[in-house]
């Protein structure tokens, strides 16, 4: 299941136009209101997933306050200005539409943000941070704005929208941070991050598409007696997100450095759409499917032109500096105290399915590494499983730092044939590990 999930989350634009065309002729063709009843339930597994992977460690690290201010002085006074004006340019006779539109230009940042500005070299950390501040000042400001500049068309009562946003913003928020730590706890972090936190985004994707689903079905009938409102919404869309992208290039370009900008970039072109749909759909009730209709398309082109930036970045910021053993490697390092047995080797390799273990001194510092074949043949030579590990013959540590280029990382362990070295950051902290296996997904997906 987690291998087709995978699949369908790396082919977004083609997977939401299917779950839009499938909502749409589901609800032509059959009664579409019990579907009313998934929208809670997907609207929490939509931003549930994303409090259990964030990084809190990341998102607290320093960055330029000048950075910050930039990037949501963008977010929360020119972008949500270019909403409101092209919908008044291209919406004025679709009032909801052009609410949906403004309401894009309110909620900044989301799981792409994070995502895409990794692709492209960026600054992860600022990445992490915009997300988190974009999130929760966009689920506070988007009602005050709302009764600012669209009243005649929404008649929201803050508080009871600000209950809404509670159920399905921050209840959610605080339930996943407590799922992390919760997982954290009971199988460790090196655990969490190599075989469980990867899941968490696919099930997030199952819920876009699911409530894209609900959203046309909702809708059918009036899109099908009016199908080019679909494609005239591309034009407004187009010129939202080419504004974007423009005024966001041309700040990281004059006043931040280059990983700086990059994370500028996708931390204001990339809106929370989910967010976005979670709040159509249960704040705004029967017109929140009018509303969702522009923010289903809006997915589409989000997307698409993520990836198309990534092409032009090298032109307007200059090639991405060289991959580094930090771009390749696998979070956390499974490792056993010197003082533990050979059976407890056995026991943790079986459980995690993996080949090697380091082995750590008294001061948490590895000096080497056993492995399956080492096992193996210790126990064909008749060595009891109780040995202790510091008492037996290891393979030596191949140690590199964060920073290491990757290029020097693959030529080291081509010469010493070692398909694992550990990854160490500047106080000689293990931080991870860098596999074969590591390398070969990078190449792959590049």
């Amino acid at each position: 299941m987690w291998n087709k999930l995978s699949k369908l989350s790396k082919h977004l634009t083609i997977a939401i136009p299917i779950s839009m065309v499938l909502g749409i002729l589901f609800g032509y063709f059959f009664e579409p209101s019990f579907l009313k009843s998934l929208i809670l339930p997907l609207t929490i597994l939509m931003i549930y997933p994303m409090m259990v992977t964030l990084n809190i460690k990341k998102a607290l690290t320093y960055c330029r306050p000048r950075t910050q201010i930039i990037i949501q002085s963008i977010n929360f006074i020119i972008i949500p200005m270019v909403g409101f004006g092209i919908g008044l340019l291209f919406l004025k006779d679709k009032p909801l539409l052009a609410y949906g539109l403004f309401l894009i230009a309110l909620l900044p940042t989301s799981g792409m943000t994070i995502s895409w500005t990794g692709f492209a070299k960026g600054n992860v950390n600022i990445a992490i941070k915009t997300t988190m501040v974009g999130l929760i000042l966009g689920s506070l400001l988007m009602p005050l704005y709302t009764k600012t500049f669209m009243s005649q068309v929404i008649d929201l009562p803050l508080v009871d929208t600000f209950i809404e946003l509670g159920k399905v913003i921050f209840l959610p928020l605080l339930l996943g941070y407590a799922t992390q730590v919760i997982l954290k706890k009971k199988f460790g972090e090196v655990h969490f991050n190599q075989n469980i936190k990867k899941k968490f985004p696919l099930l997030a994707t199952l819920a876009v598409l699911g409530i894209i689903f609900v959203a046309m079905s909702l809708k059918a009938r009036s899109i099908v007696s009016n199908p080019f409102d679909i494609l005239y919404l591309i034009v407004p869309l187009s010129i939202f997100y080419g504004i974007n992208y423009s005024v966001s290039s041309i700040f990281g370009r004059l006043f931040l450095q280059r990983d700086e900008a990059i994370a500028l970039v996708y931390g204001t072109a990339m809106r929370n759409l989910s967010v976005a749909l979670a709040i159509t759909l249960t704040v705004f009730g029967e017109k929140g499917a009018d509303i969702a209709l522009i923010i289903a398309v809006a997915y589409v082109m989000q997307v698409q032109s993520a990836a198309w930036y990534i092409k032009l970045s090298g032109k307007i910021f200059g090639n991405p500096p060289e991959d580094t053993a930090k771009d390749v490697m696998e979070e956390g390092v499974f490792a056993l105290h010197q003082n533990s047995t050979l059976q407890d080797a056995i026991m943790l390799l079986d459980e995690e399915h993996i080949h090697s273990i380091a082995v750590i001194d008294g001061t948490n510092k590895p000096f080497g590494m056993i492995t399956s074949q080492i096992i193996i043949n210790l126990l064909a030579e008749g060595v009891k499983s109780s040995i202790a590990l510091g008492s037996v013959e290891l393979l030596p540590i191949i140690e590199f730092k964060e920073t290491t280029s990757i290029n020097k990382v693959i030529k080291t362990m081509k010469n010493k044939h070692q398909y694992k070295v550990l990854i160490i950051d500047e106080n000689g902290k293990m931080k991870g590990v860098v596999t074969e296996m590591d390398i070969l997904d990078k190449y792959a997906n590049k």
